[in-house]
């Protein structure tokens, strides 16, 4: 996905470092994304969300709160307010760029800060929060024997996640008076809670005391063994997909109209995880599928194998095409399923002579329903007339081009 590095203004002035990822193709909407408490916009799991999103059309900017990462500014100087007033900066940011968001999502402290900032924002359709605790104030646990500290001195440096982090007395005060039951009844967007049950640092608890304090529409989703961070790629791809499925219900995806002497659009076919082969392949109508390749082969299993999309194709049409002349012939046909077999391995892909016809398609089509003999007969005759078919049996022509670089 392409990515602009940007910086804009942070709540007290500070130059807050952002990334905000666009589409490869059409920008359809906008989303936010909040990290965790002390953690930083490139963590796995913001990397992950956003390339997903990003392969709908979605664009998302995900930042360093002020005084973290590359953001300037003093940590120690704030507080879970002034990160609900940069979420608020970043939506004004977006906004003047006429990218105005309709989706928000935050992790840990930052899903909280979301539910705060939300409520705020009347641009925003849609909240999804990732192990989000419903009381700020839980953040302390993490540095619970510096409080004494802290409220003595009014600031202290503590140690989180093996990294240095100097926490003043007006984040203690303000995390204590962050209640969020009032907004979140505010909300004026469908939410999406995701809570993993094992969760050790945020209990699953707050999930449930945040989604009894929606209203509707609002959705929860567990993440099962996901740690906190969600730092497994099995999991942060989960809660990508989720939330992006999600998503699609509540905010408008204006979807282009497609180029000419394309009815069907432009398929976009984009690289998901360079270390192996799962790819997002999204149409210019919003739809969304997973390809890759087994085990055996190097993938990780987790899609259709382009093989495999194709025999998808061919069952589909057969399907559709048999239906369409039954319901055209008024004929009781109830159902159609087609098994689809192809018998080429992939290792002969390279090896095999051009024009030596290698590639065989097998299908199996059960028709339910009480069709005679001449109906069933003259439907399978039917098969051979779907397109798909009829484009496999003859010779297609493939035009590459090389696009220029960015």
């Amino acid at each position: 996905m392409p990515t602009e590095r940007i910086k804009f203004t942070g709540h007290d002035g500070s130059d807050l470092a952002a990334r905000l990822d666009l589409p490869n193709g059409p920008h359809l909407a906008t989303a936010i994304f909040a990290h965790c408490f002390t953690c930083g916009k490139d963590i796995p799991a913001a990397r992950r969300i956003s390339a997903r999103l990003s392969s709908l059309g979605i664009a998302v900017l995900r930042f360093d709160f002020t005084g973290l990462g590359h953001s300037g500014g003093e940590f120690s100087n704030t507080s879970f307010t002034s990160n609900v007033d940069d979420l608020i900066s970043a939506n004004a940011y977006l906004t003047a760029r006429s990218m105005e968001p309709a989706l928000i999502i935050g992790h840990s402290l930052g899903g909280a800060a979301v539910l705060k900032a939300a409520a705020q924002l009347n641009n925003i359709k849609a909240v999804a929060t990732l192990g989000a605790p419903f009381d700020p104030e839980h953040v302390t646990h993490n540095f619970a024997d510096a409080l004494p500290e802290i409220m003595s001195n009014g600031v202290a440096e503590v140690s989180l996640g093996g990294r240095p982090f100097r926490i003043g007395k007006r984040f203690i005060e303000d995390v204590a008076e962050g209640q969020l039951t009032p907004s979140i009844g505010a909300l004026n967007a469908a939410l999406l809670v995701l809570h993993a049950p094992r969760d050790e640092i945020v209990s699953i608890d707050n999930a449930s005391q945040i989604f009894l304090a929606a209203k509707h529409p609002k959705s929860f989703v567990t993440l099962d063994s996901a740690d906190h961070l969600i730092s497994r790629a099995d999991d942060a791809e989960y809660a990508a997909d989720v939330i992006a499925t999600w998503a699609q219900r509540y905010i408008h995806l204006k979807q282009p109209a497609p180029p000419p002497g394309a009815p069907e659009g432009v398929l976009r076919v984009s690289e998901a995880d360079p270390a192996g082969y799962l790819t997002d392949i999204t149409s210019s109508d919003g739809h969304h599928v997973l390809a890759d390749e087994p085990l055996a082969y190097g993938g990780t299993n987790k899609g259709l194998s382009p093989y495999g999309l194709l025999s998808a194709g061919l069952g589909a049409c057969t399907s559709m095409t048999i239906r369409m002349y039954a319901r055209r012939k008024g004929w009781p046909l109830n159902q159609v399923s087609v098994d689809v077999s192809h018998d080429k391995v992939h290792a002969q892909d390279a090896e095999t002579a051009v024009g030596e016809k290698i590639d065989t398609w097998r299908r199996r089509i059960s028709l339910t329903g009480k069709l005679d003999a001449d109906q069933r007969a003259r439907l399978l005759e039917i098969a051979d007339k779907c397109p798909v078919h009829r484009t496999l049996e003859r010779s297609s022509t493939v035009i590459t081009e090389l696009a220029e670089a960015e």
